[in-house]
């Protein structure tokens, strides 16, 4: 059996101490493929390419099991804020 969809939210909450974190289990449940969105304040200052690289550090165990990650969004919390309010005013409108 691979990593449960618990065990990589696991982590990363431990971690990277996130304030919004989605974890999807695209494999069909073998938990050999996952989507991530996470918000987090270790975000702040990085590029999207350094974000990427503390989710893959964070989850160091778990990706000896896992084959596909796929991080979807990595954004600072004011970031996931301003998309929020982004997305309210479209739905509005």
């Amino acid at each position: 059996m691979g990593v449960t969809k618990d065990q990589v939210e696991s982590s990363l909450n431990s971690k990277l101490k996130p304030s919004h974190l989605e974890v999807i289990d695209t494999s069909g449940g073998c938990g050999a493929s996952f989507a991530i969105e996470i918000v987090s304040e270790q975000f702040i200052g990085k590029r999207l390419l350094e974000r990427h690289r503390i989710v893959n550090a964070a989850l160091e165990e778990e990706m000896r099991q896992i084959h596909a990650l796929s991080i979807k969004k990595a954004l600072t919390p004011e970031q996931w804020k301003q998309q929020e309010e982004s997305e309210k005013s479209k739905s509005h409108a």
